[in-house]
């Protein structure tokens, strides 16, 4: 991978003193940049697995989750039998994420890229990607609407962290705040 070509939201975590772990390939995106802790998966289960765990380890900061498979195996390979069973998996994992879940920490879901299985061809096919944001002390039922841009979701990491604001993105987090 090719070194990011300016600061990220992984290095001025770091600076800051925030723990800053990557799960799954995280650390190969990132060329091993601004993370304070690299663990590599080889599957989604691991990587799960690896995620539960590290939340009941690490009290503060960004845990960075790349779960492969969603990828790797089946958007790739326009398998969406394939990437409907790991979407079930991920479905019957996710209580065990939540119940991890401190009262103040955010858990943002989605994709790096739109890989729609059912596309054409096997490379990226979408322009927009899903987003669910959830937190045990958020509000409910909100609608993000479709975002200007990606960096949207770290700028508001980088809000829900209090570090400095990033050159792009907008935060959503005050759209989640509690009445």
């Amino acid at each position: 991978s090719l070194e990011p070509p300016g600061e990220t939201l992984l290095d001025l975590l770091k600076q800051a003193g925030q723990p800053v772990v990557g799960i799954g390939k995280i650390d190969d995106l990132f060329k091993g940049r601004g993370l304070t802790r690299a663990i590599h998966t080889k599957n989604n289960e691991v990587g799960m697995d690896e995620t539960v765990r590290i939340l009941s380890l690490v009290p503060r900061g960004l845990v960075f989750v790349n779960l492969v498979d969603f990828d790797m195996l089946y958007g790739h390979r326009n398998d969406a039998a394939g990437y409907a069973k790991a979407l079930e998996a991920f479905d019957a994992r996710l209580p065990a994420l939540l119940g991890g879940m401190r009262q103040g920490d955010l858990l943002c879901l989605t994709s790096d890229h739109g890989n729609d299985p059912l596309g054409p061809g096997t490379d990226h096919t979408r322009e927009y990607v899903p987003l669910l944001a959830y937190g045990p002390r958020l509000a409910r039922g909100v609608n993000l609407g479709t975002r200007r841009t990606f960096a949207d979701v770290g700028q508001t990491v980088a809000d829900a962290l209090g570090v400095k604001r990033l050159a792009w993105g907008d935060s959503f987090l005050d759209s989640l705040a509690v009445g």
